[in-house]
């Protein structure tokens, strides 16, 4: 979605004689105090790895909530959209998206007021999640299966600036980072005349304002927001833009006092308008410079900064403010390998770009195989599974026989070799018809295979800690 190519802003940079001083000049004349040359491609690099998450989000916000025409649009903020269905090739705002189980997402305003979300008893032998994702992409709490149990409840979300007492009848109190957060429910789906029963629970997720569950006067609303328009290419060239509208409902927390006061420098900040034509030639390109910078190394980290095992990249990229800590690369990483993924404790992805060797998959070139040994599946609680996308939009593929993953649920349906093993055969054309059912359809081109365990064991055999467990993920092989 991020991809900068800084070629058009330094073909528009001064020849070699425009000195810094010169442009600083230039800078300070229009209000700047302007850091130098290289001051500014560092803070900009930064900024961009700091602001890539928050960016990316807003945009997820404004397609499914927002802008109506979006071709994504789930439903108004506050309001509860549910899914009969699992994702498609069809769904493409949000990369490499989750196809194992219905979702039902709803977009909370919490200007106003906090929202209760009420959840039904769900039956201890199905798996769902509730996990709470603000604008900084903290998973700041969880309701389901694992964290609270399969009891009915009802739970408070509250905005940063909120201060007031616990209800009655409240189990917990979550509170957002910021004024606007992603709410995403997992409903377990085992099989496809399964459907009906999700649907049902579905039916008693409940999200009201917390004046309507107290039963008291509404308070007055918050104040319309105009929403800057996004799209694709309008993120390469208005990023900092974007950034600036969406720090104004993010208070700093203590570890972003360095980020934002560095950002101020170079004129980005909430309540700012950040603007290329703001700067001189040479800050412009340093700018784009120091971006294309930033996202080759959170292009590097994903690589490079988890542990390689069997082509497998295993480690823990996603978690609450505590868990990043600052760490501003690994908060990038994890929105741009899969934005919203869950704690290590909610469910580990072992992602896979290549073989164990370093060869790129690519499914124009080779046919592959998966093979779990008799009774090593992915050590779960709930269920796991391996999804194929498109190696280079990150995206769920079309394919013949619409099959996007294969899960546990689906292993009563699979053939098991001799031995108790389970092959999966990973190629773009049919292995046959008697392969058939472990079959995954993969891209006539590079291939992007995401491992999901959720609820992962915690005793031996386990993938946890992540990159360090007793459990590995078997290696792709390429068929001879």
């Amino acid at each position: 979605m991020l991809l900068f190519a800084a070629t058009a802003l330094v073909a528009g940079c001064g020849k070699k004689d425009d000195s810094v001083a010169q442009a600083e000049k230039k800078d300070k004349a229009k209000g700047f105090a302007a850091p130098s040359i290289a001051e500014t491609k560092a803070i900009a690099e930064e900024g961009f790895i700091y602001g890539l998450p928050i960016v990316m989000n807003y945009a997820v916000m404004y397609e499914y909530s927002v802008d109506k025409n979006s071709g994504q649009f789930k439903a108004p903020f506050n309001e509860i959209n549910n899914e009969a269905r699992v994702f498609t090739y069809k769904d493409t705002a949000i990369v490499t998206p989750n196809s194992d189980t219905p979702y039902s997402i709803v977009w909370l305003d919490l200007r106003a007021e906090p929202m209760v979300l009420s959840v039904p008893a769900v039956e201890k032998s199905r798996y769902y999640s509730v996990m709470l994702c603000d604008g900084n992409t903290f998973n700041y709490g969880y309701i389901g299966t694992r964290a609270t149990g399969p009891d009915a409840g009802d739970y408070l979300v509250v905005g940063p600036d909120w201060k007031g007492e616990t209800p009655a009848g409240i189990k917990k109190v979550f509170r957002s980072s910021t004024q606007f957060s992603a709410v995403a429910y997992r409903t377990q789906l085992c099989g496809p005349a399964d459907m009906s029963n999700v649907v049902k629970i579905q039916a008693g997720y409940k999200v009201q304002p917390l004046s309507a569950y107290l039963k008291q006067p509404v308070p007055p609303p918050a104040p319309a927001v105009n929403f800057p328009k996004i799209d694709k290419e309008m993120v390469k060239t208005n990023f900092f833009e974007y950034l600036d509208f969406a720090l104004q409902f993010a208070p700093p927390g203590p570890e972003e006092k360095d980020i934002r006061a560095k950002l101020a420098r170079i004129g980005i900040g909430a309540g700012k308008t950040f603007d290329f034509k703001d700067l001189s030639l040479e800050h412009k390109a340093e700018v784009g410079l120091g971006m294309k910078g930033g996202d080759a190394k959170v292009d590097h980290y994903l690589a490079a900064g988890q542990k390689n095992i069997n082509g497998w990249k295993v480690g823990s990229l996603f978690g609450d403010r505590n868990f990043y800590n600052g760490d501003w690369l690994k908060r990038a990483a994890a929105a741009k390998g899969g934005i919203y993924g869950n704690d290590a404790v909610e469910a580990v992805y072992p992602m896979a770009k290549t073989l164990a060797g370093g060869e790129v998959l690519d499914g124009s070139k080779h046919k592959y195989t998966l093979t779990f040994p008799g009774g090593q599946f992915p050590p779960v609680e709930a269920f796991w599974s391996v999804t194929m996308y498109d190696g280079k939009s990150q995206l769920l593929i079309e394919n013949p026989i619409n099959r996007y993953l294969i899960n546990s649920p689906m292993l009563p349906g699979m053939k098991k070799n001799a031995d108790g093993s389970l092959t999966l055969h990973i190629q773009k054309d049919s292995p046959g018809a008697d392969l058939e059912s472990n079959w995954l359809p993969a891209p006539n081109g590079p291939i992007y295979l995401v491992m999901r365990l959720y609820w992962p064991k915690t005793e031996a055999p386990s993938i946890l800690p992540a990159g360090n467990g007793t459990w590995q993920p078997p290696a792709i092989v390429a068929a001879q």
